[in-house]
């Protein structure tokens, strides 16, 4: 047992580690919860509890560059229950306020003299971060309110499923969000206060904490009333009784669906403050308040087969087909498995008894496999071209991907890449403006996009055009014609090869785009950032004779390409430096950004750390990373933004 209770800690820890602090999900929340039950079990049977047991702790340690701030007095995580029933008998003969539980980011908010002063996350539950500065940008938060005494209240910070649909359809799949909760906590811990404008954090108030000279009510419904009339929005809330508790239930439960918030259960408390603070509480819950959980409907079937899909960055995601069966009020047959790490974790293989659930009543999952035959194989090719298919590892996590960039199923997602602002920077060509124009055969490849005059009358004539947006977008192609080559470079699609990238290479070759496509692979291998799986894709792109044709008929349509100005870089400290840059990035809006500064200043930024290498820029300084690791054994530092701007200055 004592074994057993040693790999479940470590196992929660683990997942809460990726969850709260790293912002990825590595166990879905069926997954910890019948973990976490296992090991309450285990430890009321034994007596023994592990001093890392998270049972005893909540959260984890912040290690954020933000301010840390004590909160005033702990905020404790809720006791749980799947069991409606025990939603009455928390209420006896009591009065209960029942609201949702909001799947985002706590913060604790503090005003005097009618103004927001300061903002905390939650943080471990002792200590916070400051975020002041984010939650001014906050969509809804009121910056000034008609009570001049210092308030303190706590409430949940979200961004809504449509806001994180959004975002998402910005970024490249491998660095989509996986959830609203996760984009919520990277955004509010941001340094960049401009990110969390543009991504409209909400804030919901759920709890009044204390208001000076401010006579409160005994009621939280009628202090959550005096919050409305201040100017917060509230989380939905409602009065009940024990026999009133299981109908409201019933009715939140109905607009699960419907709602853009995210939630993941909901929070009954006494609506009395002062039996509330009669009761006290344990070292770990409050003992005026229960969250209520719902209770996964699952079902056992059978799997079938696993599907990949080819998305249009070449990314193949596997999906689950199983027997259908009946959950939630609807019947489901298919459920993505998101990566092969999570794959190989379930150890999934044809014909294995699965149990599969909706995660929040929402979306289907896999929980458990029953049977554990591990005999799924992973493709070697890809089932839409029949391209060569590679796994790629980030953040501990393995994807499958197709590597021929003129995969069918790739061809729009290669030509909005091709146009993009990075890239030749053909404006008024949206991703929705290339597919129409695929679908009408206007286009086949790149080189085309050069040639639309052709279809000048029938573009002229398709929805949303007309003959200003015809001359706009020839303009557009026109000025595209004279374009820098490391953008050029880039904006082939070459695998691995990204704008940074592509200026190393145009660099070592001195601007000669004969010198790099005859290069041998020994040859850019041996460049400082490049490294032998770039230098292989390089290569091999420059080898096919599709690309050669593509690329000769592109260049007949470019007047020529430029030479980038040289700024004079001898007074610069970054000048003949070599950089790595890894993990999220607090004060400039990306890495990019990043990068930019440092390659404006004669350094040099690359993807893999090298003896070569002079400093890692990392935040997260203990993190255990293969960056990191690499750094420490070559001895090279690993330094913070702050530290970067403090020794470089910006």
């Amino acid at each position: 047992m004592a074994e057993r209770m040693r790999e479940l800690v470590e196992r929660l820890n683990q997942a809460s580690r990726a969850y709260y602090q790293e912002d990825r999900e590595i166990m879905s929340d069926h997954e910890y919860d019948r973990l976490y039950d296992e090991l309450v079990a285990l430890e009321k049977k034994t007596g023994t509890i592990l001093s890392a047991s998270p049972t005893q702790r909540v959260g984890y340690t912040v290690i954020s560059t933000l301010q840390k701030i004590r909160h005033d007095s702990p905020i404790l995580s809720l006791d749980k229950t799947k069991d409606p029933t025990a939603l009455q008998s928390f209420l006896a003969d009591k009065t209960g306020v029942l609201s949702w539980k909001l799947d985002g980011l706590t913060i604790v908010l503090k005003y005097a003299e009618g103004v927001l002063q300061q903002a905390i996350t939650r943080g471990n539950g002792e200590i916070g971060e400051d975020v002041t500065h984010n939650a001014k940008v906050f969509a809804n938060l009121p910056l000034q309110i008609p009570f001049m005494g210092e308030m303190v209240l706590r409430g949940e910070g979200v961004i809504s499923y449509s806001e994180f649909e959004r975002i998402n359809a910005s970024l490249e799949e491998e660095e989509a969000y996986k959830n609203p909760r996760n984009l919520c906590s990277g955004t509010v811990r941001q340094l960049n206060s401009r990110i969390a404008a543009e991504r409209n954090v909400q804030f919901f108030a759920f709890t009044l904490v204390s208001a000076q000279g401010k006579e409160l009510s005994d009621s939280k419904m009628e202090n959550m009333r005096w919050l409305e009339e201040l100017g917060f929005s509230v989380v939905e809330h409602y009065a009940v009784t024990k026999d009133t508790v299981l109908t409201v239930l019933e009715d939140f439960r109905k607009k699960i669906t419907e709602n853009d918030i995210a939630s993941d259960g909901l929070v009954l408390t006494y609506d009395s403050i002062a039996y509330s603070e009669s009761l006290g509480r344990t070292s770990k819950f409050p003992k005026d308040s229960i969250a209520f959980k719902w209770a996964d409907e699952t079902a056992q079937t059978t799997l079938r087969n696993i599907e990949w899909g080819t998305s249009r960055t070449g990314l193949m995601n596997p999906v689950a087909v199983f027997d259908p069966v009946e959950l939630e009020g609807s019947t489901v047959s298919r459920a993505s498995v998101h990566n092969i790490s999570i794959l190989e974790q379930l150890q999934l293989g044809e014909g294995d008894q699965i149990l599969v659930y909706k995660a929040n009543m929402i979306i289907p999952q896999i929980a458990e496999n029953l049977t554990r035959s591990a005999t799924a194989k992973i493709p070697s090719y890809c089932f839409v071209c029949g391209g060569e298919t590679e796994i790629r590892e980030q953040k501990d996590t393995k994807t499958l991907y197709c590597t021929n960039p003129n995969c069918q199923a790739q061809r729009v997602r290669m030509l909005t890449h091709f146009v993009s602002r990075d890239a030749m920077n053909l404006e008024n060509l949206s991703e929705e403006t290339l597919k129409k124009f695929v679908d009408q055969h206007f286009v086949e490849n790149y080189p085309d996009l050069f040639r639309l005059e052709r279809f000048e009358k029938q573009i002229i004539e398709m929805e949303g055009f007309g003959e200003r947006s015809f001359e706009r977008l020839m303009q557009s192609v026109q000025k595209a014609r004279n374009a820098q080559m490391p953008q050029f470079i880039y904006a082939l699609g070459i695998n691995h090869v990204g704008l940074r990238n592509a200026k190393l290479l145009c660099h070592h070759f001195r601007y000669d785009m004969k010198r790099l496509q005859e290069a041998s692979e020994e040859e850019l291998t041996a460049i400082d950032g490049i490294g032998p799986v770039i230098a292989h894709s390089v290569y091999r792109y420059f080898r096919d004779e599709k690309h050669i044709a593509l690329l000769e008929d592109t260049l007949t349509n470019l007047v020529h390409l430029e030479v980038p100005a040289q700024q004079d870089t001898t007074e610069s400290p970054m000048a003949g430096l070599t950089f790595v840059i890894t993990g999220d990035v607090h004060h400039f809006a990306n890495r990019k950004e990043l990068s930019k500064l440092i390659e404006d200043g004669g350094g040099k930024v690359t993807s893999s750390v090298t003896k070569k290498t002079n400093y890692l820029i990392n935040n997260d300084l203990l993190s255990d990373s293969s960056k990191n690791r690499k750094a420490k054994e070559l001895g090279i530092p690993i330094i913070s933004e702050e530290e970067f701007l403090e020794k470089f200055g910006k």
